[in-house]
């Protein structure tokens, strides 16, 4: 392959969709490596880490919401994206400007080993290229790094412990969502296997929050969490309370540690949006300690909850959802 002359946001985007004809799945030491490279921009940062099968995405908004109601700077990576590639990049809720994209992919970009991937593209040589998705992940790396938000969130793409996102450090939190069988050619097909590469986020120093999903998964959590010598808190229905719909909103009651309930309304009709929001009100409770988020703050938050493409009433009782999987699709279903 050789280098071309990259100057505009238009051609970067169209470098970057096309990564999937050129490479294969990287080692974490390559992507270890990379970001080292890159002169650790990872390490500038306040990481939560959230992976899980569904509801990650919606974990990480409700997170960034009430983070910023409390007056929190955030910067957010997640995927995919539906419009725009830079929906993946998002400080303080707004989307990376075109500059700043363009800015990012150069500075990946010129990074690589160009003369090792020339001499590959003729036959010789074993060079390193980040996949489509490393790619996105070095450039938010690089991105959030130069805006000094106060926490950054990370959203695993596939898996968790050979996850691309699972390669930085400075991990504040960990956090990991609803787990049912989803990619199992490559993650496992069973519950178990599927939890114990989600809990490959875990690190030791840095507490974790997780769904109990059922006592497979829970097990699963705990025993890496012992082995690895952390605090592990389990989050499950019986940490909320519906109070009732009303049309097109649910009111319920969230329990924590400091607010016996603090009353909340989701705009949504996704009952399933109950169990993200609560997980997500715990892991601040876990990573806050009740210093700083109040209450108030809490109820601001999640009431601002917006993620496109979640039971999204595009059209008056038109909605769209992206249940990819059949736990998701259940959840639909039910909605």
């Amino acid at each position: 392959m050789k280098r071309q002359s990259i100057t505009a946001f238009e051609e970067a985007e169209r470098y970057i969709a096309g990564i999937p004809r050129f490479t294969s799945k990287n080692t974490m030491e390559d992507t270890k490596a990379f970001l080292h490279r890159l002169g650790d921009p990872d390490r500038k940062l306040r990481i939560i880490h959230v992976a899980g099968t569904n509801g990650k995405g919606s974990v990480c908004a409700y997170l960034r919401g009430i983070l910023e109601a409390a007056g929190y700077r955030t910067a957010l990576f997640t995927s995919p994206h539906l419009v725009d590639i830079r929906e993946r990049f998002t400080v303080d809720g707004e989307m990376v400007s075109r500059g700043d994209f363009l800015r990012a992919f150069l500075r990946v970009y010129h990074m690589l080993d160009w003369d090792r991937l020339e001499a590959q593209g003729e036959g010789r040589g074993d060079a390193y290229h980040p996949t489509f998705f490393e790619f996105l992940f070095f450039m938010a790396m690089v991105l959030f790094s130069e805006k000094e938000p106060d926490f950054c969130i990370l959203e695993t793409g596939l898996g968790g412990r050979l996850d691309a996102t699972n390669a930085v450090g400075g991990k504040m939190l960990s956090v990991i969502t609803h787990i049912s069988l989803d990619h199992v050619e490559i993650l496992g097909d069973t519950v178990e296997k599927i939890a114990w590469e989600k809990a490959g986020i875990m690190q030791q120093g840095v507490p974790v929050v997780f769904w109990d999903t059922c006592p497979e998964t829970t097990a699963v959590f705990q025993a890496q969490a012992e082995k690895l010598g952390i605090s592990a808190y389990s989050v499950s229905k019986a940490d909320y309370s519906f109070s009732k719909f009303k049309r097109k909103t649910i009111d319920f009651c969230v329990n924590t540690e400091y607010d016996r309930c603090i009353d909340l309304t989701l705009g949504t009709i996704a009952a399933y949006q109950m169990e993200n929001c609560a997980l997500a009100i715990h892991a601040l409770e876990v990573l806050d300690g009740g210093r700083t988020i109040t209450k108030e703050q809490i109820q601001e938050g999640v009431g601002a909850f917006f993620w496109a493409g979640r039971m999204e009433e595009v059209l008056p009782e038109v909605y769209v959802d992206g249940a990819h999987n059949e736990d998701g699709i259940r959840a639909f279903l039910e909605t």
